[in-house]
């Protein structure tokens, strides 16, 4: 346990970090020089200091506090290894809201899209945790695919030795992850099924964080300009939603090379701390797009490549910079002008100016894919999801100008923001939050058509599918593609025999739903030529061009909201 005049100074620090003028950058550039001589006795109260280390780093009141707070961050695995080497308890370092400092050990199971990135930028220091593996009968299934011979043993012996097996068939000098990913990469197996089978095996990843810069507490890009904060941060009830989707948003379109080192750069900040996303995983380098929205922050976005692309939906990720820090990660996926949106911030800097930063988010969504409905899933309000009441989520929309779409829920917000106005005291309780957070909320740009999308759900339209093969096609997905195809083709006068295998998929799950409109066929020549365009955007343009085309198409984007509400 921390003596009582550390504790004090650890409170101080984490009150300090958070008030702002002169006085205070004096006092908090003490505190650091302060706690910089402190020998921290266990995990917790060194965790403590990192993380106030890093919202400090991020919200530097002065250069002298930013130097200060720099050299700390670079001599932290210092800390961590001395904790260790004294037999302390390290397991606090593993827990999701502090994994990934500076000389701990991750345990993480991954996708084989972050696995195989993995073993090919961190290669001497990740490798397969095998005492952790729970399912070893999938070695079994799987490997004799890749070790010759392995099938005579696994299928009639018991207690196969698998680890003897792949040790036997690689190079010593290659680690057990390398080498499964270099086999599963070389085999004929198509993207999808070598994803399956590594999925499949369900296998941890030891990560060794060393001193390397992957690490939360060093993976921090030079910023152009660092923001100092001089003056209080900007608070939630200061920020307008309709003001910030019109302000100024200047936008870069990086390099291909600019654009691996960001996506790395948000794989390392993710994965370290035991997220992922898809469009993370799978992101299109080529696309990624800075956008600078002031006071030291920096929004990147990029889509998905055509081979990883959704059936329907645009698909954007990305992450926010601030000074250099990453502080959160971005999903947007995205059907004409309607976008369902997530946004995570990550628990070191939710005492930050999350709303502004959030409104950036949104007008950099906007600028990029032309998005002005915002759809917030139920999870992220509170639903089945007890951190997300704990902070109050749901009233973080909503006064951010989110409303829920089920009439119910607006009148019982309401009612209760009546009640939160007649009495200071009152507070929403947990279980009326989890009642608010039962439904879809969204916002809606000055301009969009009120109510349009409440009814959505993009999962009707594959529903409507599934029961159209289930009633023609005899249940037979084969079936009702090669139909559809055809039958679309003709309606819209396309030539489908020169696709290559992506396109033609591309084009097979548009033309799914494209068969479901009502007298295609017979619509205006016009109207045909522009969902030809459409098509061809998905399978050739960026992900952005795909949604900007939808968008200018206004008889599909109500024929496609009636077939899915």
């Amino acid at each position: 346990m921390p003596s009582d005049s550390l504790e004090r100074l650890l409170t101080e620090l984490e009150e300090s970090k958070r008030r702002f003028g002169a006085d205070n950058a004096v006092r908090l550039e003490k505190l650091l020089a302060s706690a910089a001589r402190r020998r921290f006795p266990d995990s917790d109260s060194l965790i403590r200091f990192h993380e106030a280390l890093l919202f400090i780093r991020a919200y530097p009141q002065s250069r002298a506090i930013l130097r200060l707070a720099d050299n700390l961050l670079a001599s932290f695995d210092e800390r961590v290894e001395r904790l260790r080497s004294k037999g302390e308890d390290m397991t606090p370092f593993d827990y999701i809201e502090n994994s990934g400092i500076a000389a701990t050990t991750l345990h993480g199971m991954y996708s084989y899209g972050i696995a195989r990135w993995l073993a090919e930028r961190h290669r001497i220091s990740v490798e397969i945790d095998w005492e952790r593996l729970e399912k070893k009968e999938r070695l079994g299934t799987h490997l004799p695919r890749l070790v010759p011979l392995l099938d005579e043993d696994s299928l009639a012996e018991v207690n196969i030795p698998y680890l003897t097996w792949i040790r036997a068939a690689k190079n010593r000098r290659t680690s057990d992850l390398a080498w499964l990913i270099e086999c599963l990469e070389k085999s004929p197996l198509s993207e999808k099924e070598k994803s399956t089978l590594y999925d499949s095996l369900e296998l941890w990843i030891r990560w060794e964080m060393g001193d390397s810069r992957t690490s939360r507490t060093k993976n921090i890009r030079a910023p152009r300009r660092v923001f100092y904060h001089r003056e209080p941060l900007i608070r939630r009830g200061e920020v307008l939603l309709a003001k910030e989707l019109n302000s100024p948003l200047p936008l870069e379109k990086l390099s291909l090379t600019q654009g691996k080192s960001i996506l790395d750069r948000c794989r390392d900040t993710t994965c370290v701390r035991y997220r992922e996303l898809y469009g993370i995983a799978y992101g299109d380098p080529s696309t990624v797009v800075r956008g600078d929205a002031g006071r030291g922050v920096e929004v990147f976005l990029w889509g998905l490549p055509p081979e990883r692309r959704l059936p329907l939906r645009g698909y954007h990720a990305g992450f926010t910079l601030k000074n250099g820090v990453p502080i959160n990660y971005i999903e947007g996926i995205s059907l004409f002008e309607r976008m369902e949106l997530g946004f995570n911030t990550f628990y070191t800097f939710r005492d930050g100016e999350t709303a502004w930063v959030y409104a950036k988010v949104l007008r950099m969504l906007n600028r990029v894919t032309g998005a002005t409905c915002f759809s917030i899933d139920p999870y992220q309000l509170g639903f089945n999801n007890d951190e997300a009441i704990e902070s109050g989520a749901f009233w973080f929309y909503q006064k951010l100008g989110f409303r829920p779409t089920r009439p119910e829920l607006e009148r019982l917000a309401q009612a209760e923001e009546r009640k939160l106005a007649a009495n200071r005291e009152y507070r929403t309780s947990a279980r009326m939050l989890r009642r608010l957070s039962a439904g879809t909320a969204v916002y809606e740009a000055p301009g969009s058509g009120r109510g349009d999308w409440d009814g959505f759900h993009i999962r009707n339209l594959g529903l409507a599918v599934a029961r159209r093969m289930a009633r023609e096609f005899d249940g037979s997905a084969a079936r009702i593609r090669a139909a559809s195809s055809q039958q679309v083709a003709r309606a819209l006068g396309l030539s489908i025999q020169t696709r290559s295998i992506v396109a033609r998929r591309i084009y097979e799950d548009l033309a799914l739903v494209l068969m479901l409109v009502p007298d295609l066929g017979r619509w205006k020549d016009s109207e045909k030529k522009a969902i030809r365009a459409i098509i061809r955007a998905k399978i050739n343009s960026k992900e952005s061009e795909y949604l900007k085309k939808l968008q200018n198409h206004a008889r599909l984007r109500k024929a496609i909201i009636a077939l899915g509400s």
